[in-house]
C-alpha cells in the first residue's frame, strides 16, 4: 500500500472509531432521526459548496443517479438510523465491535459483485472465527429488548459491507465530492420531517451539541471524503479493513469517557473478530516461483536418464 493509502487508512481507523461514543452521548437527549438529520445536514452544508464549485454536479447526478441512490440508501439512510437507534440499548463498545464484522460480510458479498478469487481454507477459517466472535458478543444480549438492537446492527453491517462494492464497481469514476455531497443532502431531506417532529423542547446539553458537531464535521464530511478516496486507492474489500482499528478506538473511548466495562467476553470477542477479519480478507498466499532447470554443456546424461556434472 502506498504512503497515501496508509495515511487514509490510519485517518479512517480513528475517525470512524469515535462515532459510537458521540452517537451514544447524542441519543441520550435526542431521537435517532434528529441525530442522523443533524449529522447529514452538517456534512452536506460543508461539502456541497465545494462540489458545486467544481462544476458538473447536476450532470454527474443525472448520469449516475441509480447507483448513487443505492449508495445513499445502503451506506447512509438505512445504516445510520439503525446504528443510532441500536445504541439506545447497546453500549458504544458493543456496537463498535459488532461493526468489526464488516470485512467478513464484505468477503461473502463480493462474490455477488464479480469476485472470482477462491476463498481457500484460511479465509473460510477466518469467517468461522469472526462469526464465533460475534456469537460471544451477542449471546448475552439476546434477552430483553437487545435482540432488536442486534438485528439493527446486523443490518448496518450488511449496508456498510455492500456500499463500498457499489462505489467501486459503478461509481469509481465519480469525483468524491460529487458523490458524497448529494448523498448526504438526500439523507438530510429524508430525515427532516422526522427530525422536525421530534425537535427537542429545550436546548441540548453542551456535550450533546459537541457530539453532533463532531459527527457532522469530523465523522461525516471529513470521513466520507477520506473513505471514498481510500476505496479508490486500495479497493473496496481492503478499505473495509479500517474496522480492524475502529473497535479498539470504540472500546477505549467507551471505557474512558462513558465508564463502559471491559469484560472478559468483550475482550474475547475482540480477539476473535479481529483474527477472523484478518484471515478472511487476507490475500492468497504467494507461491515461490519454480526454479528453472538449466542444462550446461559440461553435464552428461547417464544411461538411466539421470543427468550428472563432471
Amino acid at each position: 500500500m502506498t504512503a497515501r493509502g496508509w495515511f487514509l487508512f490510519s485517518l479512517m481507523g480513528v475517525v470512524w472509531g469515535i462515532p459510537y461514543l458521540m452517537i451514544k452521548v447524542a441519543v441520550d437527549d435526542l431521537s435517532p432521526s434528529m441525530v442522523v438529520f443533524t449529522r447529514c445536514a452538517l456534512g452536506a452544508a460543508l461539502l456541497l459548496p465545494f462540489a458545486l464549485r467544481g462544476g458538473g454536479l447536476l450532470r454527474t447526478v443525472r448520469a449516475h443517479w441509480a447507483p448513487m441512490l443505492a449508495f445513499a440508501c445502503i451506506e447512509i439512510i438505512g445504516p445510520w438510523f439503525t446504528l443510532t437507534d441500536a445504541e439506545r440499548h447497546l453500549s458504544s463498545s458493543t456496537a463498535g465491535l459488532l461493526i468489526a464484522g464488516v470485512p467478513i460480510v464484505g468477503v461473502v458479498l463480493s462474490r455477488f459483485f464479480g469476485a472470482t478469487e477462491h476463498l481457500g481454507v484460511r479465509r473460510v477459517a477466518g469467517l468461522a472465527l469472526g462469526l464465533a466472535g460475534v456469537a460471544v458478543l451477542t449471546i448475552p444480549h439476546l434477552t430483553g429488548g437487545d435482540a432488536k438492537s442486534l438485528a439493527e446492527v446486523a443490518l448496518t453491517v450488511v449496508g456498510y459491507a455492500t456500499a463500498p462494492l457499489i462505489a467501486a464497481r459503478y461509481l469509481k469514476n465519480v469525483p468524491t465530492l460529487q458523490l458524497t455531497a448529494p448523498c448526504l443532502a438526500l439523507a438530510a431531506l429524508v430525515y427532516a420531517p422526522a427530525a422536525a417532529a421530534t425537535w427537542p423542547a429545550q436546548m441540548p446539553s453542551t456535550s450533546v451539541l459537541a457530539s453532533l458537531a463532531g459527527l457532522g464535521v469530523i465523522c461525516t464530511a471529513l470521513a466520507f471524503v477520506a473513505f471514498l478516496e481510500l476505496i479508490k486507492e486500495v479497493g473496496p474489500t481492503r478499505s473495509t479493513v479500517i474496522t480492524y482499528v475502529n473497535p479498539a478506538i470504540a472500546v477505549a473511548a467507551g471505557a474512558l469517557f462513558l465508564g463502559e466495562r471491559l469484560t472478559a467476553g468483550v475482550l474475547a470477542a475482540f480477539v476473535l473478530i479481529l483474527a477472523g477479519s484478518v484471515l478472511a480478507t487476507a490475500g492468497p498466499a504467494r507461491k515461490a516461483p519454480a526454479r528453472p532447470v538449466t542444462w550446461s554443456p559440461r553435464q552428461t546424461s547417464r544411461a538411466d536418464g539421470r543427468v550428472e556434472s563432471p
